[in-house]
């Protein structure tokens, strides 16, 4: 799933990487002239602990911002960790980074294999179809543990009265080849003889078809606050799982509420 859910656990992991990767690479400098600004944003945010799970954890909710003295652009609440290398007019690329905490037999509740923590990195590309709509496609490699492939493609309608208040919302569909749904949702035929689930091998393609919704509004000149939603659906093989039946969900909502801060410029 995608990206910016993260289990407590994971904290101790992934929070340096967090500081270094979101401060340089979520800088974004809209022209050349003007005084810079940046924005703060850090709360909390509620999330299935893994991929498939009916069990939930609190995760950083947080994203780092710049511009020179224009409105900041927009990102969604639930993408991962990256921000654009290249731009050119509506275009834009760049690297993008995901983690998900460890699942082991304790956590899960039945005698499966372990999937360790998993560090994912990959790229984005996307595009501003128009100022109201963009389309983003990513994809991301576990280092490791899943080690597979995993993706998702985005679309988000973008209402917003500068950096007043912007609302967002737009539907998600996420993507794993065979080695990812294999390790959160496939059952060999010898974990099935010790955990006593059916034996299940699944294959890639779509995991979940989804929808997020966003919401950002100042409160004052410095102060604001974000809160966003997403509802995802598993779907194909991952639904039919039996650890998805018998163990876990095949609903995986989140979401999360922060308060952001602006420092700098004249606004």
């Amino acid at each position: 799933m995608a990206d910016r859910r993260k289990a407590p656990r994971l904290l101790l992991y992934a929070s340096p990487i967090l500081v270094l990767s979101s401060l340089p690479v979520q800088a974004q400098e809209n022209d050349n002239s003007g005084e810079r600004r940046t924005r703060v944003i850090l709360g909390p945010q509620l999330s299935p602990s893994w991929p498939g799970a009916d069990k939930f954890s609190v995760g950083p909710y947080v994203d780092v911002s710049r511009t020179r003295d224009s409105e900041f652009v927009f990102e969604a609440p639930d993408e991962s960790f990256g921000s654009p290398l290249l731009r050119s007019g509506s275009f834009a690329f760049g690297p993008a980074f995901g983690f998900i905490g460890k699942r082991t037999a304790s956590d899960i509740g039945a005698d499966l294999p372990k999937v360790g923590l998993s560090v994912e990195a990959g790229a984005f590309g996307q595009v501003n179809l128009t100022p109201e709509l963009r389309v983003r496609i990513e994809g991301r490699k576990g280092i490791t543990g899943h080690k597979g492939w995993t993706g998702e493609v985005s679309a988000d309608y973008v209402a917003r009265q500068g950096d007043d208040w912007l609302f967002s919302v737009g539907p998600r569909v996420t993507l794993g080849d065979a080695k990812y749904t294999r390790a959160y949702f496939g059952v060999t035929p010898a974990a099935a003889v010790i955990s006593g689930l059916t034996a299940y091998d699944p294959g890639g393609g779509i995991q979940s078809v989804g929808v997020t919704a966003g919401y950002h509004r100042m409160l004052g000149k410095r102060w604001g606050i974000a809160v966003y939603g997403r509802y995802d659906r598993l779907v194909g093989d991952a639904a039919d799982s039996p650890i998805t039946r018998e163990l876990g969900s095949r609903s995986q909502p989140s979401g999360g509420i922060a308060l952001s801060y602006t420092f700098g410029g004249s606004r």
